[in-house]
This record gives C-alpha cells, structure tokens and sequence, in this order.
C-alpha cells in the first residue's frame, strides 16, 4: 500500500516554507482589515432621477472574519494539500454550503444522492421560550424520524460550538504520527486467514443502554490488542454512546500500537482535524447521512492528514454510490440491515456474536469484521476474541 503523504512545495526566497497545516491561520488583525475600502453598491434613483447617494457595504473579501475556517469551507482540498489557504465560513459540507448559497431549505441535504436522513429540524427546533416559560410545538419538521436522525440534528448543533479551527493547528502538529490502518488489517488477515478484527470500545448504545459499568477504557484497549485484534474503533459521541474524545486520546498515549478508529458521526470536515489532534488513524463516514460530494471531498482531507475512512452502508444503493466514489477503501457493511453482503474489500459491522457468523461472512468475501458489543459485554472483553472465532487469533496463540 502507498504511503499516504502530503507534498509541498518549494519555498519561495523570501518566504518561509509552507507546514503541513500552514492553512489553518488564526484570524486577521482588526488594523490589517482597516487598511481595506469598504466597497460601495451603487443605487439608481427612482424616475431616473439623481442618483442618491450609495450606502456604504461591506464585501466578503472586505470583512473581518471571526476565524479563517481552512479546509473546512470549501471542496478545494487540492489547495489545501499544496498548503494553500481555502474559502472562509461555510458549514464544512460542500452540498451544504451549495444549498445555503443558494436559499434552499435545511432538507436539500436529504434528496441528494437518494440522503433520506435530514441534516437538521426543517422547521427549526421544537423548544421555544416566552419568557421564563417554555413550551414544545412538535410537527413533522422538527421531530427526527428515526436515531441516526436524532444524533445528525445534535451534531448539526454540537458544529455551532465547535473551536475555530486554526485552534487546531497546534495539537494537529503536536499529534503521534498517523499509523497505518488499512495495513494492519490486511497484515492480520494475512496471519491468521480469517477476517481482521476491529474490536469496538465501547461503553453504552441508545438502544441497549449501558453495556459495562466498570468501563476503563485503556484496559480494555489494552485487552484487545493482546488477544489478537487488528485495529480498534473507539466511540466519542457523549450524548448517545457515552464516549469520549478522551478514551481516544487516552488510548494513543498508553502505548496501545492497534491504529485507531474514531467512530463519531461525521457532518462537518472539522470533525476530522478533531479526530487526528487526538491521535485517530481513522475515522467513520455514513454514506445515509453523506451525499457523494461530501464523501470525495472528506476522503481528500483525510489523505492529506494521513487517515483512512471507513465508509458505511446500510443497503445495496448506498453500497451502489460508494462504489462509484475514487478513492474508497473500506466500505462496512452495518449487518443488521443489510440482507446480503457483497464481494469487496469490505468490514463486517454489527450483528456478530459466534464463530459461525464470522464464518458465514468470511465465506460472503468479508475481510475484516467491526465488533463491540458481544465483546464489550464479557467478563473478560480480551479473552471473549477467542470465543468469538473459535480460536486463539493472538500473536502468541498462532506461533
């Protein structure tokens, strides 16, 4: 496999050479943005008359950003790779930059490349406050259809707190070297001659609730990777999950060697940056949350970061789109809605608890397989490998 690099290139005499995140820039100085004119839009009078005279109106280019929000404004991901600086503003979604430029409502993201999950309310939210009191007006607009939804609505406000992303710059330099994930995967299949795993640390699921009260997540990192796993894939999402950007920090820095999946609900490229300044090898793209342009623009952030992107599906349309998008590597399979797998370079997700339905995925072309739960649950996660597949997949256990 090619290593994943970001070129840059030659400074400029005079010029200091560009860094690998010399894009994310802290905001202008008020007195740099006084030296610019404010541009002036002429008015034509009524009946031809004088014209009056034209209101001063500040241009884009005019105004004094809060921050210059990089890579995470526009599909220019080229620019970024050469070190050049992107767009400001934005919502870190190209199709939904494109579809508020233009008016269009908040669901727009949801008739794109057949998207039935909704980016955010349509009607706005369901709270409202008169003064000290509150009230809830629910409607068809503002009530999540399904928890995917839910969680992308929560996302969609969670980006509106989010740092600015020339925050970042520090801890993104700061951050372990990005370890190679699609490698070890195929390194362990290679060992073993059974799927990879990728085993899930994981505290609690929306549906299932808590799944382990004594949860230490570097013991059970630690634990896994003993036993044979491959990679891990940690949850962050708090609200939900009960996870944490810490559990993922956490893990890199005691020594845990396993590349590191961050599994979040990706809505916004900034979450990317996030993930690599707390030391993720990987992260998770939901092609039924994900239009296509979405996809191919976050795939180039995270190849000049040096991450891989694990793109789900649910069906056989959305595996239909990723197929069709440059640039895929891993697609996951979430097998609890899918009725039958495809041969591809794929992760089985979800739904796997005996050696048999490791067999009967092994059998369908899956090369690796993503597990939490029937783990997760186990006095021992670490030991429970064994029974999962049958047999000891540790290095140890195969010599």
């Amino acid at each position: 496999m090619e290593a994943l690099a970001v070129g840059s290139a030659p400074p400029r005499p005079g010029l200091a050479a560009p860094t690998r995140y010399s894009h994310l820039r802290g905001p202008r100085t008020l007195a740099a943005a006084a030296r610019r004119p404010l541009a002036a839009a002429p008015m034509e009078a009524a009946g031809g008359g004088r014209p009056s005279p034209a209101p001063a109106r500040c241009t884009r280019a005019e105004t004094e950003p809060e921050v210059d929000e990089a890579a995470t404004s526009s599909p220019a991901a080229e620019a970024d790779a050469a070190g050049a600086t992107a767009e400001e503003g934005g919502n870190g979604s190209p199709v939904a930059d494109a579809a508020a430029a233009a008016g269009a409502p908040a669901e727009v993201v949801a008739g794109v490349d057949g998207i039935r999950i909704r980016r955010r309310p349509v009607t706005g939210p369901s709270v409202h406050y008169v003064g000290p009191f509150q009230f809830r007006l629910e409607n068809e607009g503002n009530t999540p259809r399904n928890i995917l939804e839910k969680i992308v609505w929560d996302k969609d406000v969670e980006m509106k707190e989010r740092r600015p992303l020339y925050m970042l710059k520090g801890p993104l330099e700061a951050a372990p070297p990005a370890r190679d994930f699609v490698g070890a995967l195929q390194a362990s299949y290679d060992r073993t001659g059974l799927p990879a795993l990728i085993a899930e640390v994981k505290k609690a699921s929306p549906s299932r609730g808590v799944l382990r009260e004594d949860f230490d997540p570097v013991q059970i990192a630690q634990a896994y990777e003993k036993n044979g796993a491959a990679c891990l894939s940690v949850l962050t999402d708090e609200k939900y999950f009960k996870g944490s950007f810490n559990y993922l920090e956490a893990i890199r820095n005691a020594g845990v060697q396993c590349p590191l999946l961050c599994k979040e609900f990706i809505v916004d490229a900034w979450q990317l940056y996030y993930a690599r300044s707390k030391g993720a090898d990987a992260v998770l793209l939901i092609a039924a949350v994900l239009p296509d342009l979405d996809i191919k623009y976050m795939l180039k952030i995270c190849k000049i970061l040096g991450m891989a992107a694990l793109v789900e599906v649910h069906d056989e349309r959305e595996m239909d789109r990723v197929l069709g998008i440059d640039g895929v590597q891993l697609i996951g399979i979430n097998n609890r809605n899918l009725g039958m797998l495809f041969l591809f370079l794929v992760v089985g997700e979800s739904g796997l608890f005996t050696p048999d339905h490791i067999s009967f995925v092994q059998n369908a072309g899956v090369k690796a397989v993503l597990v939490g739960e029937s783990l997760i649950k186990q006095e021992d996660p670490g030991k429970a490998i064994a029974g999962l597949f049958g047999k000891d997949i540790s290095p140890s256990g195969a010599a």
